[in-house]
């Protein structure tokens, strides 16, 4: 069919509504020398066509479309295997030990008893029944590491209400008294001796000359006020031979010297009497070279030679060591030269009281 006929008869009037590949035909033109044109024209189908040119060149590449939705999460995978156990770590220093040897009711027990001497080991330790203290000894002093005794226990629960009892007949009013005379303020006591103290005896180490009894004998951290005064009384049986000395302090339980009579040269007594009188007023507060308090008092005994009566005067002021920010016990120690077994000294009596 030449291109005139094709054309011809396509130009009808039919209306394709699909297309089969096999029967649907394409116009070409063909080289043909034998013509005067040099072409025939003629018709292919769309499948031969197909097969004659081969594929055609890929396109360009089209944009990229829209994220798929994520999908599901997958299950979750086994546990892994144990990893080795590391290796073991060096063992640390050994800390300080404490050995607790006991215990006593409270402080002035304390200093009559296991406090009046030094402790054999570092870390010897007694716990203060009345506080739950812990006094250990450090080497040099006994100090409180603090207060050992674990917090209360749980309220226990209310037992049951006990039956209610008769009723008894109602007294006869009495008449009302006269109202007494209001007395005069007391003085505030703070620690009155009960025994005897240890006996000071045969020994050069400083021991206490206080006994136990009631009260206290510490002012807490921050107790004190500028003027606060005190006084304190002694008195005891002494004996010592010719050649002893004798060296009363005063002090805080921390070591802070507040008076002293020096080394006393002492003559020969034999049972005794001795007595110590004490005043403390407080001038300024604050910590170490900033509180400031003067002490002062009379030590005195009776010797052999006469019954004369033989007195030492005591007064300082320590405006260095003294700090009024923490606690502070008062102690009282006697120590001799020599360990004669006629060189001994004890306290009968012993008040501390707040005057001002």
């Amino acid at each position: 069919m030449d291109i005139l006929n094709f054309i011809s008869w396509i130009k009808g009037s039919r209306v394709f509504t699909t297309v089969d590949p096999n029967k649907t035909l394409l116009p070409v033109g063909l080289k043909d020398n034998k013509r005067g044109d040099d072409y025939l024209a003629g018709a292919i189908s769309v499948a031969d066509f197909i097969t004659q040119i081969g594929p055609g060149q890929v396109g360009p590449q089209g944009p990229q479309g829209v994220q798929g939705v994520q999908g599901i999460q997958g299950n979750q995978g086994l546990q892994g295997n144990q990893g080795i156990q590391g290796n073991t770590g060096a063992q640390g220093t050994a800390g300080n030990s404490v050995t607790i040897l006991g215990s006593v009711a409270d402080l002035a027990a304390f200093l009559v008893g296991p406090g009046a001497s030094p402790g054999a080991n570092i870390g010897d330790a007694w716990i203060l029944l009345s506080d739950g203290s812990l006094m250990t000894w450090n080497g040099t002093i006994w100090f409180d590491a603090g207060d050992i005794q674990g917090p209360p226990g749980a309220t226990g629960a209310t037992g049951a209400t006990g039956a209610q009892g008769v009723q008894g007949n109602q007294g006869i009013q009495g008449v009302q008294g006269i109202q007494g005379i209001q007395g005069p303020a007391g003085l505030p006591g703070l620690f009155a001796q009960t025994a005897d103290s240890t006996p000071v005896t045969a020994t050069i180490v400083e021991s206490s000359l206080i006994g136990t009894g009631v009260g206290t004998l510490t002012v807490p951290a921050n107790g004190f006020s500028i003027g606060d005064s005190f006084t304190a009384f002694f008195d005891g049986r002494i004996s010592c031979v010719g050649t002893a000395t004798l060296h009363i302090k005063v002090k805080t339980l921390t070591g802070v010297l507040l008076a002293d009579t020096g080394i006393i040269a002492m003559d020969a007594a034999t049972d005794h009497n001795w007595k110590l009188d004490l005043q403390f007023t407080i001038r300024t507060l604050g910590t170490t070279g900033v509180a400031s308090i003067s002490s002062g008092g009379l030590f005195g005994y009776i010797k052999n030679s006469g019954n004369n009566y033989e007195g030492y005067v005591l007064s300082t002021v320590n405006n260095t060591t003294f700090n009024t920010t923490i606690n502070n016990t008062l102690i009282v120690t006697a120590q001799w030269n020599t360990t004669n077994a006629g060189n001994s000294i004890f306290s009968r009596n012993f008040t501390l009281t707040k005057v001002y």
